[in-house]
């Protein structure tokens, strides 16, 4: 008699016939794979993407059985989706509705496909699959989502000693020894401190699954129950339910023990490393069993068993000891995949392979027991930001830029230039160019390249002639399937030495201020200003300014009373007036001003005061650019109640008698003085902001004599004054001494033994007559003068050689030089200080004494005899140090950065 006892207390949905769209044929796109104990359905991402995909078990008597999460669990079936889009769907052997006959398993099961979430319209097809399988004395399964344990019938009885262990099993399952025929009628679960008995349809109903074959018992079980214990084997965390199924066939009582323990926290993991580690010696499977042998180890990946070639190949590890089995597989290995997530906004990887571990023995209590693990292993998220080449040549002028490689689901949906969003087609039609690169591994880049002309890069400035053309790019991905999107912005900037400001330059005429302006190539970033107006033909003439622009020039004319002009006052110098900074305003980025300003002195303009002989004073007051907001019609004088008779914005005029506005009278021998003051006070303030003192000077008592005749001229005789002579110190780039050093570029980097060509010089002189000298010539570490001098390069006039040896170098007139005899040209090489004992390695300062004497005359000054100077004569003697005789010049700072010689350097 074949005995088939089926799950009767499920809930399923029970049809007449299978429901859905038949297609013949239509369904071989699903795979089916008959694999140890499960059959495996694997349905390809094409045909079940972003799609609603339901499975629905279908018994021998043609009933339908929805399968959802919980009769998953109880009747053993995993649908598994993974995240490229494929569905993995996986049956036990012993599930509930399968057909079983002499260890022949038949399971047909129902796929739906619905276009859309609302479960409208589907498609669905009919698979149905026979697996052979030779089944073990026990067989312990740890799916993803269930434990399952199946022992044959045919088993040895439960020993004595067994029974006086568990004596309540054996009386609470004796009354029900007669009451029927072969069944399955209870289950008793070993607790820590207690035993729980239920029968089947109440374990049932609790999420256990149980039943019986013709020649097999199963218990199926969640991974967490109120019966379940969390066991701690060797380090690692079991789940694990202790049960004892009673089975009676007439007079006949069998206790099985259903056993089953699965790990669940058996992984662990590193950037590049995943270990799974499974003890050997599982304590709740083997109680009553006396000895073990013939252990076995499995390990594979989708559960296809892999060979210890294919393991080595592969780079995994394998150890397996009498405690243990460990493997450990390397982030990225063969077999598994790589797939993008976006966390948080961030970009990143996981690594996901499907494995198992098969564990067989041979024990005194069972026979063979087989213990079959899987694992579906994800790491954890992985933020990698992703990486950008920059790969521009300035001297091509296109940007070259590169991000990636990313894996093949991650894909490129626009590129945002500037501020412009641009599509891949978009980009296609643009004068951009965007190409793929594709790698072996399937793993994909992109390049774009962008030329330096284009509108969407910005121009910076650096100095005087060095553009920065900055590129400011972002990337927008999409991740397949599930359509996650993020962005990556990149800046890059590149130096060109190729800008040519405009160079502006001035001049006064008798009415008016110009500035003329020669455009560089940089007119689109630097536009003119005054007084922070743009200038336009339209403004200037609002503004009192005539502005004219061709192709090479700017005009600038400002009238000398046009509220364009300002005055400043210059104390003893009288009062000036000038312009306000002709300016360009640099639109990217930088020092953002760059001004220029003409002024011209006050003798051009007429007269601002006026002392009448009827005794009245007029006194004009011009707007100055020390005041910026003097109000001129608010000006008084010494008595508040006298204010200008008229003002402008740019002048105020006061006319008054010189016995009003408490003006005061003074006298002296021969002169008559009237004093007053204008003054500007700011609201609310006591304290004038400006103040004008006036004057008017009357003559008292003149007596004029008037004589004529001839007389010799007198000799002429000279007024004496003092002057300054302007000495320089400049660092040539090379030994042609045509370029040099510019200020901004100090301090200037350089490495031992690198040679320093230095040229002193006589600014301004045009007397040919004067020839300069070199007295001493040294360095310190610091700029001042004084300091610890170990470096000197020049004494006594003389080159010095006891270290490195100095060099002079002739000088010859050329186009620069007009007067060779005010220059001095010496050479070199870099050195290190010692400073008490240690070396120095920093900023360095040259320094000079020099001397200028008289070309001409020779002998008549000692200085201008040293040993290493030919029999010359200076202009003026000189002096030792801290004395107003001697003149002195220092260089910038240079920075000695190693000791590497700059011969080497390049290598």
């Amino acid at each position: 008699m074949k005995l088939s006892i089926g799950l009767f207390s499920l809930v399923g949905i029970l049809v007449s016939s299978i429901m859905g769209q038949q297609r013949p044929g239509s369904a071989d796109f699903i795979v089916s794979t008959c694999k140890r104990s499960l059959l495996q359905l694997d349905l390809p991402s094409e045909y079940v993407l972003n799609k609603n995909v339901t499975f629905t078990a279908i018994d021998q008597y043609g009933s339908s059985y929805a399968i959802g999460d919980q009769l998953a669990i109880q009747c053993g079936y995993r649908t598994s989706p993974d995240l490229w889009g494929n569905i993995t769907f996986r049956a036990s052997l012993l599930s509930c509705f399968a057909q079983i006959l002499d260890d022949q398993s038949t399971i047909t099961l129902r796929i739906d496909i619905f276009p859309t979430w609302d479960k409208s319209a589907s498609v669905s097809y009919l698979k149905q699959v026979t697996c052979p399988y030779a089944w073990d004395a026990r067989e312990i399964l740890c799916e993803m989502n269930y434990m399952e344990v199946s022992v044959r019938r045919k088993i040895p009885m439960i020993a004595e000693s067994a029974l006086q262990d568990e004596p309540e099993d054996w009386v609470a399952a004796f009354p029900e020894a007669v009451a029927g025929l072969v069944s399955i009628w209870q289950v008793v679960f070993h607790l820590p401190s207690t035993r729980k008995a239920m029968l089947v349809r109440d374990a049932q109903k609790i999420g256990y699954g149980i039943n019986i074959t013709e020649s097999r018992m199963l218990l199926r079980s969640p991974y967490k129950t109120a019966e379940t214990q969390l066991l701690n084997i060797g380090g690692v965390n079991f789940s694990s339910v202790r049960s004892t199924i009673l089975y009676k066939q007439r007079w006949l009582i069998l206790m099985i023990d259903a056993a089953v323990a699965c790990p669940v926290d058996d992984v662990k993991f590193t950037k590049q490393l995943i270990t799974w580690s499974v003890p050997k010696v599982i304590l709740p499977l083997l109680i009553g069993a006396s000895r073990l042998k013939n252990s076995r180890i499995a390990f594979g990946v989708d559960l296809r068993t892999l060979n210890s070639a294919e393991i080595a190949n592969r780079k995994y590890g394998l150890v397996d000891n009498y405690l243990d089995t460990t493997v450990t597989v390397p982030v990225g290995a063969q077999g598994g995949y790589y797939k993008s997530h976006v966390s948080n906004g961030n970009y990143g990887i996981t690594y996901s392979i499907n494995v198992f571990l098969e564990h067989e023995w041979d024990d005194s209590m069972w026979g063979v027991t087989k213990h079959t693990i899987i694992k579906e292993i994800t790491t954890p998220f992985d933020a990698q930001p992703p990486l950008i080449i920059n790969g521009t040549i300035p001297t091509t002028k296109t940007f070259n830029v590169t991000i990636g490689p990313f894996p093949p689901d991650v894909q490129l949906i626009n590129v945002t230039v500037g501020t412009e969003t641009l599509t891949i087609p978009q980009l296609a039609a643009r004068n951009y160019n965007l190409t793929t690169i594709t790698y072996p591994n399937g793993s994909v880049a992109y390049r774009i390249t962008v030329p330096f002309s284009d509108k969407n890069v910005k121009i910076e400035y650096i100095g005087e002639t060095t553009r920065a053309y900055v590129l400011i790019v972002t990337f927008g991905f999409k991740i397949i399937p599930n359509n996650e999107n993020f962005t990556c912005t990149t800046t890059i900037v590149s130096l060109v030495q190729d800008a040519v400001l405009p160079e502006p330059s001035g001049y006064c005429d008798e009415n008016a201020l110009n500035v003329i302006v020669k455009r560089g190539n940089v007119d689109t970033n630097w536009v003119p200003f005054v007084k922070n107006t743009l200038l336009t033909p339209g403004t200037a003439q609002t503004s009192g300014l005539v502005f004219t622009a061709n192709s090479t020039h700017y005009t600038i004319t400002a009238n000398r009373y046009s509220d364009s002009v300002m005055y400043e006052d210059t104390s003893n110098s009288g009062i000036d007036c000038d312009t306000p900074p002709y300016t360009w305003l640099i639109v990217p980025m930088g020092n953002p001003w760059s001004t220029f300003s003409v002024s011209c002195s006050l003798p051009y303009l007429k007269k601002l005061i006026d002392c009448f002989a009827n005794g009245t004073i007029a006194v004009t007051v011009l707007k100055l650019s020390t005041v910026p907001d003097m109000e001129l019609s608010q000006l008084v004088l010494r008595d508040k109640s006298c204010r200008p008779v008229f003002y402008t914005s740019s002048a105020a005029k006061f006319v008054f008698p010189v016995n009003a506005c408490l003006t005061t009278r003074k006298f002296t021998q021969t002169m008559m003085i009237y004093e007053n003051d204008v003054y500007y006070y700011r609201p609310g303030v006591t304290e004038a902001a400006f103040k004008l003192h006036v004057a008017c000077n009357y003559t008292t008592n003149e007596t004029l004599i008037l004589q004529y005749g001839f007389e010799t001229p007198p000799t002429p005789s000279a007024q004496s004054a003092f002057g300054t002579i302007e000495l320089v110190l400049r660092l040539s780039k090379d030994s042609s001494y045509s370029t040099f050093y510019g200020d901004s570029e100090y301090p200037v980097v350089k490495y031992l033994m690198d040679p320093l060509y230095f040229e002193v010089g006589l600014l301004y002189s045009v007397d040919p007559q004067l020839e300069l000298f070199l007295d001493n010539c040294w360095a310190t570490a610091s700029p001042d003068k004084p300091a610890f001098q170990s470096g000197m390069v020049v004494v006594n006039s003389c080159e010095f050689i006891e270290t490195f040896q100095t060099i002079f170098h002739p000088v010859v007139a050329d186009s620069r030089v007009k007067y060779p005899s005010h220059l001095k040209r010496f050479e070199v090489k870099m050195f290190t200080f010692m400073n008490a004992g240690r070396a120095y390695l920093g900023e360095i300062y040259f320094h000079c004494s020099v001397i200028i004497c008289n070309a001409v005359q020779l002998y008549s000054d000692p200085l201008c005899t040293k040993s290493c100077i030919p029999a010359r004569q200076r202009s003026g003697r000189s002096a030792e140090l801290d004395t107003d005789r001697h003149q002195y010049v220092s260089s910038g700072a240079l920075l000695l950065k190693s000791d590497v010689p700059s011969s080497f350097r390049k290598y």
